[in-house]
């Protein structure tokens, strides 16, 4: 059984989380394939200050992952540019673990809830969806508007985990790092990926 998983990465606010979950995936020793979409450059060269580009040929890891990527084995960092459909990810017949697409705009939860594969994010959660894999969508979103909460009732009928990026307080962070292991760890969980990111409620260690 593979256990390669999918992250993608779209416009939403929370390029961080991102980042920090890719880290921990191949800290994990997983391989990760990553896809990001061009409205995710833009909210990423604001929320994380490095330029990053959408080659279809060669990526560059560093350019993503940063001082994060000291110690890590990039060569299971595998990149598919967004219009790629030939990408193994866009068929059921290439097997998986699961995928997160984090953080995740409220434009690709339409594309997911009503099917509409127009890229190959969009394609690899539908694979996913059919495939009954894990699908974890975190989006981060305020107020949230009837269209947005409909169609993440429609995610989640069809088989997908929404994950809100809400972190939470009872481990008393202390830094925006703190806050962003917070979700990235129940991410995880749900990727079923073992982590000490957090302390677990009730049991003094982390977990």
């Amino acid at each position: 059984m593979s256990t390669d998983l999918v992250v993608a990465v779209t416009g939403a606010s929370g390029s961080p989380y991102g980042v920090r979950l890719v880290e921990v995936l191949l800290r994990a020793g997983r391989t990760v394939h990553l896809t990001v979409s061009p409205a995710a450059v833009e909210v990423f060269d604001r929320e994380v200050g490095r330029a990053l580009k959408l080659p279809e040929g060669e990526f560059d890891p560093l350019a993503f992952l940063g001082p994060a990527a000291d110690g890590l084995d990039v060569s299971r960092l595998r990149y598919h540019h967004f219009r790629n459909f030939g990408a193994g990810i866009a068929s059921g017949s290439f097997p998986t673990a699961g995928m997160a697409v984090c953080p995740c705009s409220m434009g690709t939860l339409a594309a997911v809830a009503h099917g509409v594969s127009e890229n190959l994010i969009h394609r690899a959660a539908d694979v996913h969806l059919k495939e009954r894999r894990k699908l974890v969508l975190v989006p981060r979103e305020t107020p949230l508007g009837l269209i947005q909460l409909r169609n993440m009732a429609a995610v989640a009928e069809a088989g997908a985990v929404v994950l809100p990026a809400m972190p939470g307080f009872y481990t008393r962070p202390r830094s925006v790092a703190d806050m962003v292991d917070f979700v990235v760890a129940r991410v995880c969980d749900q990727l079923g990926v073992d982590h000490r990111l957090v302390e677990r409620w009730g049991s003094g260690e982390k977990g």
